[in-house]
């Protein structure tokens, strides 16, 4: 479900005006969390942490209305709830997309992700759902796990009034016995600020610092 901003009545339309203009108004930060506790937890209970992190990625991205925004035909449109369109790798190190539907808990959506992963495993090349790849009630997001990093910088095609968060992960590094894992988000700053960044990574870190509850 979906509802469409009243543009004339919209506390952002100045915002929105003003990047607008730009030939890229996509920003985008670098940062840290720490996930010493969600990383142990996980190889405890034998959960996948790749699996979880995104679970609670998902849900603190679902809690900033900003990051729920989207431009469809020249009109902002804010969805009930999005999910994750993610990167999946495998042995022979390519990779293919898959959807990670939304859940309440993280039970639900680690039966979604395994069906995923596994069907991701079964295939070649790309083959993402065609439909799935259209959709834009998601966030896109990417893992790489064979590095940490500082920055990051996506693809974007400016050309279809882009409106769609892009987030990707590194590889954790240990630092005064902690576990920090780099995030990069990418927002269109006609939509959010760096405000809403923030509230996503506050939240994104009090959630990897409870301990897991299904």
């Amino acid at each position: 479900m979906k509802t469409l901003i009243d543009f004339q009545s919209w506390d952002r339309r100045e915002y929105f005006e003003h990047f607008g203009r730009c030939a890229d108004p996509y920003f985008g930060v670098t940062s840290n969390v720490d996930c010493t506790v969600a990383y142990a937890d996980c190889k405890q209970l034998g959960f996948s942490f790749f699996v979880y992190y995104m679970f609670k990625s998902l849900r603190a991205v679902n809690a900033v209305e900003n990051f729920r925004y989207r431009l469809i035909d020249n009109d902002v449109w804010l969805f009930d709830r999005v999910h994750a369109s993610t990167t999946v790798g495998r042995p022979d190190n390519t990779f293919d997309f898959a959807l990670f539907e939304y859940a309440e808990n993280f039970e639900g959506f680690q039966k979604n992700a395994a069906k995923q992963i596994a069907q991701v495993q079964k295939t070649t090349g790309l083959n993402a759902n065609v439909k799935d790849a259209k959709r834009l009630d998601v966030i896109h997001c990417t893992t790489l796990p064979w590095f940490s990093f500082t920055s990051f910088r996506h693809e974007k095609n400016i050309g279809h009034a882009e409106s769609i968060p892009k987030i990707a992960f590194g590889k954790f590094f240990e630092r005064q016995n902690r576990k920090w894992l780099p995030v990069s988000i990418h927002v269109n700053h006609g939509l959010a600020d760096g405000y809403h960044i923030a509230k996503y990574l506050e939240l994104f870190q009090n959630d990897l610092n409870n301990k897991i509850v299904s």
